[in-house]
């Protein structure tokens, strides 16, 4: 078993990722760094919401940043985040499949009763 604190980790970093907008975030940096004002326009939110939502990331270590001039540009500390958020996603698209046709068999089934 693996030590108690790895479970305690990996639960707060979920609880972390456990936000839509996050998720936004997390996929729109796969493609490379980005200021607060591009992801504000590619997600259709204020700049000051997905600035709140970077500072939870960033007290995480999920991202960093670098300074240009005036503008901060955002990246992921771990580019293999992305691709991870996406298996679960799959996985998850997969367990409704499955949920669904529980459903719709039961419903079958209860038709022909």
């Amino acid at each position: 078993m693996e030590n108690r604190d790895v479970f305690e980790i990996h639960a707060e970093f979920c609880k972390v990722i456990a936000n839509s907008k996050r998720l936004m975030i997390i996929a729109l940096l796969e493609k490379g760094e980005m200021s607060v004002g591009e992801m504000a326009e590619e997600m259709g939110v204020s700049i000051s919401n997905v600035s709140q939502h970077l500072r939870v990331l960033r007290a995480q270590n999920i991202v960093q940043v670098r300074k240009e001039g005036q503008t901060v540009y955002y990246r992921l500390t771990d580019p293999k985040l992305p691709k991870l958020c996406r298996e679960i996603r799959n996985l998850l698209v997969k367990v409704m499949q499955v949920k669904t046709r529980v459903v719709d068999e039961k419903a079958r089934k209860a038709g022909e009763g």
